[in-house]
């Protein structure tokens, strides 16, 4: 697994679907700065990217969740993704709004899911979990069980992994932070002066910059 962490983390780098400033911070839309963007729709648009992504997620689900009976995507980032997943494990798709439709059935969840499902999450990216632990709750209104939770990268925040754990969801994810911020430093795309700029950021992201 960790080859493959950091197989991935290279392709996000060399496509630049992330990308690492410490000198020119990022401002995210939550009012953090940080020194660190992630934008996994880029992968779509690389062929050799998005194939050794929906790959590695069709290899976790066999490994690890052989009971499965839906993959569904959360909304917008990861449909694509899920898609490509249940497409190639022959699997029945759905995907979960990030908030109900003002219209029609007013519903989060769009697709054929059916009570006691067994589902794995495909997300494209986790931050704080809130957004991603969200979509589970609406599947699970739906009375499905979640097997787990698979998403591109992480930033590895501890409020996270304690909303994971509380929620009792288990997330398993094919790269991040630390791996990426090591395979960076060896690609020279950061010198030795911003590592410690860019491991002090994930400890405090919130207070990092002001």
């Amino acid at each position: 697994m960790k080859k493959t962490e950091r197989k991935i983390a290279k392709h996000l780098l060399q496509i630049k679907a992330i990308k690492l400033e410490p000198a020119k911070p990022f401002l995210w839309a939550s009012g953090w700065k940080a020194p660190i963007y992630c934008d996994n729709r880029l992968v779509l648009s690389f062929p050799d990217t998005r194939k050794l992504i929906s790959r590695s997620f069709g290899e976790l689900i066999q490994d690890n969740y052989p009971g499965v009976t839906l993959v569904a995507g959360v909304a917008t980032g990861a449909i694509a993704h899920g898609v490509l997943v249940a497409d190639m494990l022959d699997l029945p798709f759905a995907y979960v709004r990030a908030s109900p439709k003002a219209h029609g059935l007013a519903g989060r969840v769009e697709g054929k899911v059916e009570r006691n499902d067994r589902v794995v999450v495909i997300e494209d990216l986790v931050s704080t979990g809130r957004s991603s632990l969200s979509a589970v709750d609406a599947l699970r209104k739906k009375g499905c069980e979640i097997l787990g939770m698979l998403a591109i990268f992480t930033y590895g925040f501890d409020v996270a992994s304690e909303s994971f754990w509380k929620n009792n969801c288990r997330l398993q994810t094919l790269t991040n932070y630390h791996t990426l911020i090591g395979v960076a430093s060896e690609m020279g795309l950061v010198g030795p002066e911003h590592l410690e700029t860019l491991k002090n950021w994930r400890l405090n992201p919130a207070d990092w910059g002001n």
